[in-house]
């Protein structure tokens, strides 16, 4: 089989960082669209949708969001395989029925993950991995029939149902767009400094055993489109 065909919904008000991340950590044809200017797919003939992370919340009165949702919803119904990440992780679970709420404080920099449910989306990966997270929403309830495969004492850090993923933590950060993301935050100056901080050698290098998600994710998606031929 060629390459996998993966859309890339980006999220984030067209950062091309977050495009050039994915495409460095996705290995597959990566087609990214514009999704807050209103572009999406044509169609659902991708063999695997990423919703990425955003500016925006679920719940906000933006003219894109619901179609998104419809759009991501649709995708999951023809059984695409789904992997929302940060926003796009409260987006699938939207979409699926879920609820998305304001979490009253922000989870910044790298923390611990715990893997709750042996998911095929952390094999490879230990009980308790290290990867960075931006978020001050959060899922506050899953939707019917899914499942948490991953938290912390923040929040909800995964889930799945059926063909459909959800990571609140950021696999696909590196080092520069860690800082960048901290230093644009509208958080006490202490608060950054100490993020800042935590952005060492050790702790980049220890995050890169989360992109294993991304590889596990079109692993899982070529065996679903294997299975379909």
């Amino acid at each position: 089989m060629g390459t996998l065909q993966v859309a890339l919904l980006n999220a984030s008000y067209n950062d091309s960082m977050t495009t050039e991340n994915f495409r460095r950590d996705v290995d597959a044809d990566v087609r990214p669209f514009a999704v807050n200017k209103g572009h999406r797919p044509e169609t659902f003939e991708y063999d695997a949708v990423i919703v990425s992370g955003s500016g925006a919340s679920v719940y906000w009165d933006e003219p894109w969001i619901e179609p998104l949702a419809d759009w991501v919803g649709g995708a999951i119904e023809r059984d695409v395989p789904v992997l929302g990440v940060c926003f796009g992780h409260q987006l699938v679970a939207h979409a699926l029925g879920g609820d998305v709420s304001p979490m009253g404080e922000y989870e910044l920099g790298y923390r611990e993950v715990e893997v709750e449910d042996s998911s095929v989306l952390f094999d490879g990966l230990p009980d308790r991995f290290v990867a960075f997270t931006t978020h001050s929403d959060e899922v506050t309830a899953l939707p019917p029939d899914a499942t948490v495969i991953a938290a912390n004492e923040c929040s909800i850090q995964g889930f799945r149902r059926g063909h459909a993923f959800g990571v609140q933590f950021h696999p696909e950060y590196d080092r520069a767009s860690a800082e960048r993301v901290t230093r644009n935050k509208d958080l006490p100056d202490e608060r950054i400094r100490g993020v800042l901080d935590g952005i060492t050698d050790e702790t980049v290098d220890a995050a890169t055993d989360a992109k294993t998600v991304f590889d596990n994710f079109l692993g899982y998606a070529r065996r679903r489109t294997e299975t379909d031929r």
